[in-house]
Parts: structure tokens; sequence; C-alpha cells
């Protein structure tokens, strides 16, 4: 019989599910632009144009990352294995993508998500 999932673990399974949810936002104003959900781009504009830069493959992007949220909240929430290991390396791919923001494109804001993603990688690796 499987343990009860720890209540870190719950909350990360609904980190990764708004993850996901987000991702599906995000495809649905990639196609259909100009639709009246479109102010929300005015959060993050910089994203907007990246997409826009990006073109259709932004679209595939974001659903290969939304998957990939939805299985680590699922694995997360039935406190198995293998949705430990998926969160992690999500994290640390986020991870290395707020340090290169940082240093390459010099937004140091991006480091705030560091010792975030750092310390979630931390509980995940505690909980194996």
């Amino acid at each position: 019989m499987k343990s009860e999932t720890p209540i870190g673990l719950k909350l990360l399974a609904i980190f990764f599910a708004f993850g996901a949810g987000i991702c599906a936002l995000t495809i649905g104003l990639l196609l259909f632009p100009g639709s009246a959900l479109d102010s929300v781009w005015r959060l993050n504009p910089e994203a907007h144009a990246t997409f826009q830069w990006i073109g259709r493959w932004s679209i595939l992007l974001m659903a290969i990352v939304g998957a990939a949220c939805a299985l680590a909240a699922i694995g997360l929430a039935k406190n198995a294995r293998w949705g430990r290991w998926l969160g992690t390396v999500i994290l640390a791919v986020n991870l290395v993508g707020d340090l290169t923001n940082a240093f390459v494109r010099e937004d140091l804001r991006t480091l705030v998500g560091v010792p975030i993603a750092s310390a979630m990688m931390f509980y995940l690796a505690r909980r194996g």
C-alpha cells in the first residue's frame, strides 16, 4: 500500500498543474490572436514578442512544456518516484533558463527564480 502524499508534494502538484494551465492558455492565445483574452499579453509583453518571433513552433514548445507539467502534477499527486524525477528535471531546466537570462540578456530579475527552483529541487530530492 502506498503512503499518503505529503502536503509539500500536493502543493508542488498544484504548482505544476497551474503551469500546465498557463501553457494551455498561452496555446489558446497563440492559436487565436486578437481574441477577447489578448489583453493577457499585457502581463508579459516580452513573452508575446518572443512567441511571435518563434512563430508556430511556439505552440509545439508550449504543448511539450504543458504536457510535462501536467505529467509532473499527476506523478507528484500520486507520490510517484517518476513524478518527483520529472518535477526535478523541469525545475532544473527552468533554473538553467533563469541563469541564462540573467547573464546573457542581463536581466537580473530572473535570478529570483534560482533560489526558489533550488529549494523545490532540494525538497523533491529529500522526498526521494
